[in-house]
């Protein structure tokens, strides 16, 4: 799992290189910096519903002093890279997410650092982030308190620029402070954070987001009017934009256009005039951004900007932006390239800004690989860079003989060939990691199939007996593990020569060590090829055909992450083979068969529709009934037939209730869950706060209702019946639309798959009687509780597979961050608290893994399965759709495809490790789970 950080990853930042000052006089004695976190672009620029633009003064800037354009931001679209890139300049790699919001992950240079002095007033999660280790800083964030989703958040980016006016007001009287900003090179940062917490909580359509792009526009205004008024000298500069936009249902993260596309406008001392242009005029012709967006993508007409040129850049072009408009270095790790169309600077002075923020970047390149040349026996240098410095020199002359344009072309060709410098050192180490992992992924497999076959199947007697006491066997295995160790020390050794983070010794040692202990069985391997020629090719079939359609399955698995309609079609057609096979298997039980067409069905539903969820708290409420009336069905059929044999093994009531009328009091939790889902949504809408009252209620129903199934009785429907009800009101208080029925759709398949395989028990049982060596093998199943696995047993795991996977996407993307719908928790929650938050999010989206894992281990219990042996073929799965989308990481394309990627991996390794998780979670609720066997066909067989 830790590779893809190692591979994909890992930090571009290094240190140790000199500083480029440019060569000519600031064009800006000081810089503002507002950035309006969450704006969308389109809603900056369109017009509201009656025609009027939202931004007039910004507007204006475009049309009469200014420069104006789309920012694209990569992927991941979160505050902290966002303003990463723009103040630093450089994409942080996205794992830096998962660090939290309040260290820095890495250290790295930044605009701050390089500037005489910096001012910044905003979010507590944003600002320290820049200036909390900065000492030449002044600045003040609001306390988290204020971060609340339940009210309009406008007041916050009021709040910052009140701050300001104080400062400003207060240098009147404070000689000190008036010395301090009449200072050269000043930076002054707003972070506006109202739009942001407006959108997560309302919607970017909502009138309350729409009016805050009023606000900004009207603070935008006024530090203009301000600074202007203060200083009188026309030498500031001023840039607007914002870290990331947001999608329509008020999430961010992924590479969706609504969340990377984000509004630049600049105006000032040092910055160009409007310049005329069509409404697809762009003045980076021939450029691609870090989105993969287009440059040519057409001006939507509503914008208004027709014939004014629209200048387009990536989001980390605007550091090196800002450092030339004030003349300082830019920051050490920038890989922003600068956008000329937005600076006014003579010939000269442009291709002397070109040249600085080249010989930054190429300062980067030289500095990685200095790095890697004194950590590698072997190295491969970056060849069109071998000779850079007579490079350099050309650029010189060029510049000395007054041949700007033929400098210019040469420094920006420089400046491409030292970013490409710096992706070859970056993955210059993939080869082998990616050769190191996948031998290892391959050696677990193996392994995994060997320990299965020795420890779960009836192999485990068969052939372990024949090597028991052999010393032959004993010497030989000893030799194969010296000769392991000895490669091992050996890999190890290379890889300390060459200063190799510890992380690679272990990927190499664990592979190394999975292998060596595949070839210390190669005696059992032998006997199991012998085995194997031996038998029938009947035999052969089965196993070839067993693997067929296991692969078969997984390649669906892996194509659904891609395709979540994959399973509307898997579900109807599962429903109609399944309950054909059970109607041919008993024309007597067709009531089960068409049961388990309808359920089915229904789920094949979900996955038709958008991942984006809508509210629907209607929707919800009669999700809530439809989960009453699923209860009292099952409730219903434990106790009317009972004294049916085909419903013996899971009607089970050894042990009663031990809490009276618990059924009752569940099903009141759920309509109380859903009575609560109203009253909360509806007085948060009206009032735009949380009552204490509903809080206390929805905490209290849900904690309760999570505890109830332990107390129910243990048969197989009446426990499992329990569990569903108990998660089933903090499911309902979670959600916002459809995943509630979602919810009990689920259900209903767990129920269907239940009863296909007691109707395999049940079809079995006459077979029991059939000879004296199948009576004595039911007596040692008996004995033993448990059975060995066989061939056909494969069916468990893989349809555990599809559930579980369905649990993923039945709801939306899970493997995107913008599928996090923050307004789910809205109901327990609404002052910002993002561990707390994203908690809850993560349980709830754990819900339907828990109820699919509690039928999973319910099957294992009724059909005497090992379920440890049927979790280890559960990893096997998941490992050959690990490895498959380990090459199916993108490098190229689009951000978005390359972060989805990514994230599939990630999700399906992590699915081993959080699957044994919610084995050990769920088995609190389903370890007493008593089956009872048919009584008179079990005496009969012994």
């Amino acid at each position: 799992m830790l590779s893809i950080f190692d591979i994909y990853f890992k930090s571009p930042i290094v240190h140790g290189m000199e500083l480029v000052t440019p060569r000519f006089d600031a064009p800006a004695k000081r810089l503002v910096l507002l950035v309006a976190d969450g704006l969308r672009a389109d809603k900056f620029y369109e017009p509201d519903a009656d025609g009027e633009y939202r931004a007039p003064f910004l507007r204006s800037i475009i049309r009469e002093r200014g420069r104006w354009g789309v920012s694209h931001a990569r992927p991941p679209t979160e505050s902290r890279p966002g303003h990463v890139a723009i103040i630093a300049g450089f994409y942080e790699d996205p794992s830096a997410v998962t660090k939290g919001w309040k260290a820095n992950p890495v250290e790295f240079d930044s605009v701050f650092n390089r500037s005489s002095h910096t001012i910044s007033f905003g979010s507590p999660d944003i600002v320290p982030i820049f200036c909390g280790a900065l000492p030449h800083s002044t600045w003040n964030t609001y306390p988290h308190e204020f971060e609340d989703f339940a009210t309009d958040a406008s007041f916050l980016d009021e709040w910052s620029f009140d701050q300001f006016q104080s400062l400003i007001n207060k240098s009147n009287n404070d000689p000190n402070l008036k010395k301090l900003l009449q200072r050269d090179g000043l930076v002054i940062f707003l972070h506006l954070l109202g739009c942001d917490s407006n959108g997560h909580a309302h919607r970017p359509f909502s009138s309350i987001y729409l009016n805050n792009v009023k606000v900004v526009d009207r603070i935008a205004e006024n530090m203009y009017n301000l600074l202007e008024d203060y200083f009188k000298d026309n030498r500031t500069a001023y840039i607007f934009t914002a870290d990331h936009g947001m999608s329509d249902k008020g999430s961010h993260g992924d590479g969706h256009p609504s969340n990377t596309d984000t509004p630049l406008v600049a105006w000032g001392a040092g910055v160009r005039f409007p310049k005329p242009g069509s409404s697809s005029s762009h003045g980076d012709e021939g450029h691609r951004f870090v989105d993969e967006h287009l440059h040519d993508t057409p001006t939507p007409h509503d914008w208004g900007l027709y014939g004014l040129e629209r200048v387009d850049v990536n989001q980390a072009d605007i550091a090196p932006l800002m450092s030339t408009l004030l003349a300082l270095p830019c920051p050490a790790n920038s890989v922003g390239t600068l956008p000329l169309d937005y600076i006014s600077l003579a010939e000269a002075e442009e291709v002397e800004a070109v040249v600085a923020n080249t010989k930054q970047i190429l300062n980067q390149f030289i500095r990685k690989s200095q790095i890697k040349q004194s950590n590698s026996l072997h190295f491969r240098p970056f060849e069109p860079l071998a000779h850079y410095s007579s490079i350099l020199d050309q650029i010189d002359d060029l510049i000395s003989s007054k041949d700007y344009k033929a400098a210019l072309k040469l420094s920006e060709n420089l400046r491409d060939l030292a970013l490409e410098g710096l992706n070859y050192f970056q993955t210059y180490d993939w080869f082998m990691l990616m050769a190191v992992i996948t031998l290892g992924y391959i050696g677990w497999m193996v392994h995994l199939v060997l320990h299965v076959l020795q420890s779960y199947t009836s192999h485990k007697n068969s052939l372990s007996n024949k090597r028991s006491g052999d010393k032959i066997t004993e010497s030989g295995r000893l030799m194969v593990y010296v000769c392991g160790c000895f490669l091992m020390v050996a890999a190890s050794t290379i890889l300390f020569l060459e200063h190799s983070p510890p992380l690679y010794h272990v990927y190499t040692a664990m592979t190394i060590f999975l292998w060596t202990r595949i070839f210390g069985e190669y005696l059992f391997i032998r006997e199991l090829w012998m085995d194997l020629v031996h038998r029938d090719c009947k035999f052969i079939f089965k196993i070839l055909a067993t693997c067929v359609v296991a692969i078969v399955v997984l390649e669906f698995l892996v194509h659904s992450f891609t395709e979540r309609r994959l399973y509307t079609w898997c579900f109807l057609i599962t429903g109609v083979l399944a309950s054909s096979y059970l109607f041919h298997l008993n024309k007597r039980r067709y009531l089960v068969a068409i049961y388990v067409w309808i359920a089915c069905s229904f789920l094949s539903i979900f996955t038709l529709m958008p991942a984006e969820i809508p509210d629907n708290t209607s929707l919800v409420v009669a999700s809530g009934a439809m989960a009453i009336l699923v209860g009292v069905a099952a409730r219903w059929l434990d106790f009317h037939h009972e004294a049916d044999r085909y419903w013996n093994c899971i009607t089970n009531h050894d042990m009663e209730a031990r809490i009276p009328m618990l059924f009752q009091l569940q099903v009141f939790l759920v309509g109380l869950a859903s009575a609560m889902v109203w009253l909360s949504t509806s007085h948060r809408t009206k009032n735009r706060e949380l009552l204490p009252l509903h809080q206390m209620i929805n905490w209290s129903v849900a904690g309760v209702s999570l505890i109830l199934p332990l107390f129910s009785p243990n048969g197989l429907l009446s426990r499992l019946t329990s569990i569903f009800l108990g998660f089933a009101p903090t499911f309902l208080l979670l959600s916002i639309g459809y995943e509630a029925a979602f919810y009990s759709s689920l259900g209903l398949v767990l129920m269907a798959w239940i009863l296909f395989e007691n109707s395999l028990i049940y079809m079995s049982k006459p077979a029991l009687s059939a000879g004296p060596r199948k009576a004595v093998d039911h007596k040692a199943s008996l004995d033993q509780k448990l059975r060995h696995l066989e061939l056909f047993d494969v069916r468990i795991p893989l349809v555990f597979l599809v559930l579980f996977n369905v649990a993923f996407f039945g709801t939306g993307n899970f493997a995107s961050i913008a599928s996090f719908e923050i307004s789910s928790v809205y109901r327990f929650i609404t002052v910002f608290s993002p561990f707390l938050m994203a908690a809850m999010l993560i349980f709830k989206l754990f819900i339907p893994f828990m109820l699919v894992i509690c039928a999973f281990s319910a099957i294992t219990k009724l059909i005497r399965l090992p379920r440890l042996g049927c979790y280890f073929l559960v990893i096997l799965f998941s490992d050959v759709m690990t490895i498959h989308f380990f090459f199916l990481v993108k490098t190229t394309g689009s951000w978005m495809e390359i972060g989805n990627s990514i994230s599939h991996f990630g999700i399906v390794s992590a699915q081993v490790v959080f699957v044994l998780l919610l084995f050990a979670l769920t088995n609190i609720f389903t370890k007493d789970i008593q089956i009872r066997p048919d009584g008179s066909s079990a005496r009969k067989a012994v």
